[in-house]
């Protein structure tokens, strides 16, 4: 046995009967001659292929600079198109909540006082430490209209998220952050009714529900490795400010594709309009109508509310 170890070591010192071969589809690989005792044919050598694993893509590697990247526009995608449904991958299961304290919700992304509220407030006090969520760069990090002193960092899948209503940004653009990296403090900056933290989840310039995304809960656990979007989540006027919309995970095409035969569609009020008369033509009960739109049935119609419609 021990004459064994000794030859393997001397083989394998020497490099005899190394070879390294690089084939797109296999892994680069190490042959030795492993020497094997007989003791009929003395000895002989058995060649052992060792794979080398090759280093899995580090974020290094993704050069998420290399397109739409301005430091001094909040959101430079406004003149491109995204065909849905679309993808969004993730490589970690758990997302670094963006505030140290209990994560309360005040208001969700949906529609809000005849306005869509593309993002989630999150509770917080003047002075609280808020943090990036996913790893990234920064992006912008700069006073916005409305959002007040604000970051957006962009993540290495694509996704960007904003932390608007900070009272100081601690970050500049083009710094790395890493997952739970201080971005600055929460305060109350730009059109914003009391001290909270404003999230925005969004991707290429269209904005997404973050609950579909992110499990706000304790376990900061992102949703799925995989997730497939569409206009459903995109759309803050078929959800509502004020209620958790149901979330129906699709992670797979052929989900997403398949969710599309059912849609929502959104319902301008016309002048006339009644509850009744716009539930017979849509086929939709009063009370289904309601429960979607956190409205009541003595609750008068205004012209030019916007009702979603679940069809």
């Amino acid at each position: 046995m021990k004459l064994v170890t000794v030859l393997l070591v001397m083989v394998f010192m020497s490099f005899k009967g190394f070879s390294q071969e690089n084939n797109l589809e296999d892994s680069l690989r190490i042959t030795i001659e492993e020497p094997i005792i007989n003791l009929k044919k003395g000895t002989v050598t058995n060649e052992v292929a060792i794979p080398i694993i090759s280093p899995l893509e580090s974020n290094e590697d993704i050069d998420i600079k290399s397109e739409f990247w301005e430091t001094s526009i909040y959101n430079p995608y406004q003149n491109t198109f995204t065909e849905f449904p679309f993808k969004i991958t993730f490589s970690d299961s758990l997302y670094t909540s963006p505030v140290s304290h209990k994560k309360v919700i005040t208001s969700r992304y949906g529609w809000r006082r005849g306005r869509p509220h593309q993002g989630i407030d999150i509770d917080l006090v003047t002075g609280d430490s808020v943090v990036s969520i996913l790893d990234g760069i920064v992006r912008f990090a700069r006073y916005s209209r409305g959002h007040g002193k604000t970051v957006v960092v962009r993540h290495f899948n694509g996704l960007e998220t904003t932390y608007a209503h900070l009272s100081y940004i601690a970050v500049k653009p083009n710094d790395t952050i890493s997952k739970g990296g201080y971005l600055g403090k929460g305060g109350n900056t730009g059109n914003s009714r009391g001290s909270h933290l404003h999230l925005v989840v969004s991707y290429q310039g269209e904005y997404i529900h973050p609950e579909y995304l992110f499990d706000f809960s304790e376990t900061n656990k992102i949703r799925a490795k995989e997730l497939w979007v569409t206009r459903q989540w995109t759309h803050a006027q078929l959800h509502s400010s004020r209620r958790v919309s149901k979330v129906n995970l699709l992670t797979t095409k052929e989900a997403a594709l398949l969710s599309l035969k059912k849609q929502k569609k959104v319902y301008v009020v016309k002048k006339g309009d009644t509850l009744y008369g716009i539930s017979r033509r849509n086929n939709l009960s009063i009370s289904k109508i309601c429960n979607t739109n956190a409205i009541k049935i003595s609750t008068p119609l205004k012209i030019g509310q916007k009702l979603v419609l679940e069809l």
